[in-house]
């Protein structure tokens, strides 16, 4: 077997048994997941994807390490916008806390499978048109400085959602409540619940935020070894991380700030290779953890100056 052969099957070997432990001794159906469960559940995950970096860089070697080290840096901190995202989906469905569990694993479930068809439909189009890639780099670019100037606080609107709209139109659709089922059986006719809609939505979300995110994973690897492997470990912790995060994700008011200058890095980066300039990998890595590191940390600073200072008891 070939290096790549044997990370591949280590990677899916790896994503099974994971996935058969998560669910099966840290996971149970509709019960609610606590902040120190979701904790344990955030740590066994990124431990996992920092042991299969040790891992690559002993079967693939450090330039490929690095590589998927910063691809899943990229992807994990892009999915915090995915969770503000998720609570208002699920607060417009009004959603069953016990619920968000089982919702977010099928949801994230199907966006790993949509993920991998995008994934793959790039890895063939970048292979055959090299060119693409400098429009991925302006597009980054662009993107960037959108979110940059964006307000993050901008209300999303779940109703407005193309696959809310598509479903609500073509498909039988119920919003009785669900009792935990995705689908309802009514006068001999089978109708979809608000869960079956809300998985879907999640899942189309994730894949609307993946035309960023995973251009920007080209930019720093066009192996597809790389942009699958970090792809699917970011979107798996991405469930554990929403029931850790979604009481703090407002409170990192600045992170969407960092995140944009790394896509604006990212694509500057792709955009230097049309000049012969090529910069080495680790300095993508060095760029995205100061920039997420630096805007979590003044988000919290921020956040402190804002609390009302307390007055000294008589």
């Amino acid at each position: 077997m070939t290096p790549d052969q044997i990370t591949y099957t280590v990677f899916g070997i790896v994503i099974v048994l994971a996935l058969i432990f998560d669910l099966g001794l840290l996971s149970k159906k509709s019960t609610t997941i606590s902040i120190k469960k979701a904790l344990l559940q955030t740590c066994f995950w990124v431990s996992l994807s920092l042991a299969f970096f040790a891992f690559m860089w002993y079967e693939e070697g450090s330039h490929m390490a690095v590589s998927y080290l910063s691809a899943y840096l990229m992807e994990w901190s892009l999915s915090i916008d995915n969770i503000f995202v998720f609570i208002l989906i699920f607060a417009f469905f009004k959603v069953k806390e016990e619920q968000y569990a089982r919702v977010l694993l099928i949801g994230i479930l199907m966006a790993i499978l949509f993920r991998a068809v995008f994934i793959t439909i790039g890895v063939t189009l970048i292979a055959k048109f090299h060119w693409l890639l400098y429009i991925f780099g302006a597009i980054l670019v662009y993107t960037g400085f959108k979110m940059f100037k964006a307000d993050q606080h901008e209300e999303f609107k779940p109703e407005e959602n193309i696959a809310y709209k598509f479903m609500n139109r073509y498909l039988r659709i119920t919003h009785e409540d669900p009792l935990g089922k995705f689908t309802m059986k009514r006068d001999g006719k089978t109708y979809l619940t608000n869960l079956s809609v809300v998985v879907v939505m999640l899942a189309v979300t994730d894949v609307i935020f993946a035309l960023d995110s995973i251009p920007a994973v080209f930019a720093i690897s066009q192996d597809p070894l790389v942009v699958y492997t970090s792809n699917i470990f970011a979107v798996l912790g991405l469930r554990s991380l929403f029931f850790l995060l979604r009481g703090a994700v407002n409170k990192f008011d600045y992170l969407q700030q960092g995140i944009a200058i790394v896509l604006i890095f990212i694509g500057l980066k792709m955009l230097l290779e049309i000049f012969k300039i090529k910069l080495p990998v680790y300095v993508s890595l060095i760029m995205i953890v100061l920039c997420l590191a630096g805007s979590i940390v003044y988000s919290i600073y921020r956040q402190k100056e804002k609390e009302p200072a307390q007055e000294p008891s008589e």
